[in-house]
């Protein structure tokens, strides 16, 4: 392999999917339409897109030794020496160095925020992964920094309930990872991260049964906070499809298949659909 395709596939493109999450505000913020919005949100995806990447690629050298004991994961271009370890940190830096300068095109808020993701990302790969509830934290950070990259690229204010939302919502996936993770090791015996094996079950269950009711609420009082002030309907009917859909997630999340959240959805064709009704209902809901 080249060193070229190496750092291709050390940069993980595929897992660019989980950066569309930066258009989240578009919707709920009635800015679909608005050009400014939208190049600004494109222009925190990008920046999202080389920040994770610089991100994989230091996970990948410092983790290369215990790569090689795995048997996947020892297939990576640094574990496997198709990529040395001395142009994987020095593209890692570019990468990282890149999304913030790609983030002063948009505004120098995004700049900060591209930063705060940065740097809980980095703490992550050094050692945080490793500390139960901290690293589920930086996990769920992730998300949460993509949603809220979007709406401060795209200058949309965004409502405390919202916000609420997104941050639940992110702990929801992440702990439903966790969890799919560990059932998945007990299923079949495969080895799984260190840390997950210092949760249990019935902690993690517990964790993403509180954040999921959390998300329920916080965008209930979202939904009927719209409705109030526009004196529509939508909002509120919104609520069906989206509960609707963190439920039949929880069913995913219960069998311990949704180990990949943004690939799950895609996955399951009831998820997708519930999806695609929620959309809809919430345009209705901001356009009318």
């Amino acid at each position: 392999m080249s060193p070229l395709a190496a750092l291709g596939r050390t940069a993980r493109p595929h897992q660019w999917t989980k950066n569309v999450l930066v258009l989240a505000p578009l919707l709920p913020g009635g800015q679909l339409l608005s050009w400014s919005a939208v190049a600004g949100a494109g222009i925190a995806f990008v920046s999202f897109c080389l920040a994770a990447s610089g991100v994989y690629v230091l996970n990948d050298v410092l983790d290369a030794e215990a790569d090689r004991a795995h048997p996947v994961k020892r297939g990576r271009p640094v574990a496997s020496g198709d990529l040395s370890p001395r142009t994987a940190v020095a593209s890692a830096v570019l990468f990282l160095v890149a999304a913030l300068l790609m983030a002063v095109a948009a505004r120098p808020e995004l700049v900060l925020v591209v930063a705060v993701y940065e740097a809980i990302q980095v703490a992550y790969c050094l050692g945080m992964k490793h500390e139960p509830v901290l690293e589920l934290a930086s996990v769920a950070s992730g998300f949460l920094l993509r949603a809220l990259a979007g709406g401060v690229a795209g200058g949309i204010p965004l409502s405390q309930w919202f916000l609420m939302t997104a941050a639940f919502g992110s702990l929801f996936m992440a702990a439903g990872k966790r969890y799919a993770e560990s059932r998945l090791g007990e299923r079949t015996g495969m080895p799984v991260r260190r840390v997950v094996e210092r949760y249990t079950s019935s902690y993690l269950r517990f964790v993403w049964t509180l954040s999921g009711t959390a998300v329920v609420v916080t965008y209930s009082l979202w939904a009927f906070e719209v409705g109030q002030r526009t004196n529509s309907t939508w909002p509120v009917a919104s609520l069906v499809p989206f509960v609707l859909a963190i439920l039949r997630f929880a069913i995913d999340v219960d069998a311990g298949v949704a180990e990949a959240p943004d690939r799950m959805v895609v996955r399951d064709r009831v998820l997708f659909l519930l999806g695609g009704v929620w959309v809809a209902t919430l345009a209705a809901a901001v356009y009318t």
